[in-house]
């Protein structure tokens, strides 16, 4: 298997962690910076990546300027190619006289060098390169048309073309801040989005329409980092912790790791984060097993101690899971309720967090803990414990990962395309590695074992958070890049592909 430790070609350029910005932290930071030629620089920077793009492709450039200032970004770029002597055409929808006033600057400015406008898509023109310009990121509503029209056309050019399709700020059609679409949307292979990263671009739909995500800050770095309550994560946000083990070590000094679950049918939910466990690092590892009729020993994993969930819950431990596998039963409420008075870190997942939403005892037994809890749900276990539907829980996903880690006191990861991490003081993270590999039964299992194991090593409860979920989309990469998936890809094999990329981390981070 090859062995890679940058992010996917079709991911994103920046290896580093981005800031992000929702629509009014975003609105601020321009209000603050109004005397500054922000839109000129806008311009700039994606006539500049254009022309990389360009660089080895003849034919011309079509550009699509909205009735926004998103067209005003549009306008300025179109200037600057025409000054490139490349064959643009731009499309304009919209009226001069409505532009807003910065728009309707670079619009003059693109007529006084001798530019024009059409109402439509010329035919018969094959194009090196389509920008689409026209919705930014304040979009909140369908794009009706002609703009819709415009939207699958220049979609269907790029696929006839077989040219790359780059957006401005945001693909036309997608919701910055949520990632959700709006109808016709453009499905972009670049996009250039400004002053910071937008949490829409990297969630939900997002990944799916944007292809390779450049940042052009505007020179507004400092204002950037003020004003970033959330970022992409990077293992610069945990690296403190990727330590070698001291040759005079023993397993005692690598944790106990707890895993309760695997109610009757679902003992494998259980072994699967046992495993997960093991194979990252803790010193022990036991599962509680509720089945009566429960192996005595794992087969495949025979250093796994398994036990009943009343001797489990009596070990001492370093850190405990509770869910994969658990069932909602009367028994398995009990143990929850019992294993949300234990005085170490704890993971609940899965029919653990169905559990709580069911029940009042048990949510407030989770926000009153004193020592950290993590939730890990995916959006219908989300949308319970909120009490709202899976849809709302979509529509908004830093929305949701937030309140959940508000009303619990947790760290939470709400799983799905571009996981959100949110913890209590209301920092939050979009997990840029994974691939749709991860969305197999189990996948989730695995990953509660992964965090475990950080935490019954002592890590802190975000890094240990934000490392797992890393951690598990990068593996996920790893397996696809040596052709192991996404189709068929099964959640047990990400275990090992998991501790091979974690061992690489922990070297690199030694050589640095």
């Amino acid at each position: 298997m090859e062995k890679r430790d940058d992010p996917p070609a079709n991911a994103i350029t920046m290896q580093n962690m981005i800031p992000l910005l929702r629509t009014t932290e975003l609105r601020r930071i321009e209000a603050a910076a109004a005397d500054q030629p922000l839109m000129q620089r806008a311009g700039r920077a994606a006539a500049d990546l254009a022309t990389t793009l360009c660089a080895e492709r003849g034919g011309a450039i079509l550009i699509l300027a909205g009735p926004g200032n998103n067209g005003g970004d549009a306008f300025e770029a179109a200037r600057l190619l025409r000054e490139r002597f490349f064959d643009t055409h731009v499309v304009f929808v919209g009226q001069a006289h409505d532009l807003p006033l910065d728009a309707s600057e670079t619009h003059q400015a693109f007529v006084a060098a001798g530019g024009s406008t059409l109402g439509a898509i010329p035919e018969l023109v094959r194009w090196s390169l389509i920008i689409d310009g026209l919705f930014g990121t304040g979009l909140k509503r369908e794009i009706v048309e002609p703009c819709a029209g415009l939207i699958r056309r220049a979609n269907q050019l790029a696929a006839r073309d077989r040219c790359p399709l780059l957006a401005l700020d945001c693909p036309s059609g997608l919701n910055a801040d949520t990632g959700k679409v709006y109808g016709a949307t453009i499905v972009a292979s670049h996009t250039i989005t400004f002053i910071g990263g937008k949490p829409g671009l990297f969630t939900a739909d997002g990944p799916d329409h944007c292809g390779e995500i450049s940042i052009a800050a505007l020179e507004l770095d400092a204002k950037i980092a003020a004003a970033a309550a959330g970022h992409t994560i990077d293992r610069s946000l945990f690296s403190a912790h990727l330590k070698p083990r001291p040759r005079n070590n023993h397993k005692g000094k690598n944790g106990n790791a707890g895993i309760l679950g695997g109610a009757g049918s679902m003992v494998g939910a259980a072994l699967l984060a046992g495993r997960a466990a093991l194979k990252l690092g803790s010193g022990r590892v036991y599962v509680g097993l509720l089945d009566e009729r429960a192996p005595a020993f794992d087969a495949q994993q025979i250093e796994l101690m398994l036990r009943s969930p009343d001797k489990l819950l009596a070990t001492p431990l370093t850190a405990l899971a509770c869910g994969p596998g658990l069932g909602v039963s009367e028994h398995a409420r009990a143990l929850l309720e019992a294993a949300c008075a234990l005085d170490v870190p704890l993971v609940v997942d899965a029919d653990a967090l169905n559990l709580v939403a069911q029940e009042g005892n048990l949510q407030v037994a989770l926000a009153s803990r004193r020592a950290p809890t993590l939730l890990t749900p995916h959006p219908a276990e989300a949308a319970r414990l909120l009490e709202c539907d899976v849809a709302t829980i979509e529509a908004d996903r830093v929305t949701a990962a937030l309140e959940l880690a508000t009303r619990y006191n947790a760290f939470v990861a709400l799983k799905g395309g571009g996981t959100l991490i949110a913890a209590p003081d209301g920092a939050w993270f979009v997990n840029t590695s994974g691939n749709a590999g991860l969305a197999t039964a189990g996948s989730g299992d695995v990953l509660t074992g992964l965090v475990t194991a950080l935490l019954a090593q002592g890590w802190p409860p975000l890094a240990a958070l934000l490392a797992a979920v890393h951690l598990h989309g990068a593996a996920a990469d790893d397996l696809v890049a040596g052709g192991c998936g996404p189709v068929g890809l099964t959640a047990g094999e990400v275990i090992d592909a998991a501790r091979s990329r974690f061992n690489r981390w922990i070297a690199s981070a030694r050589v640095a």
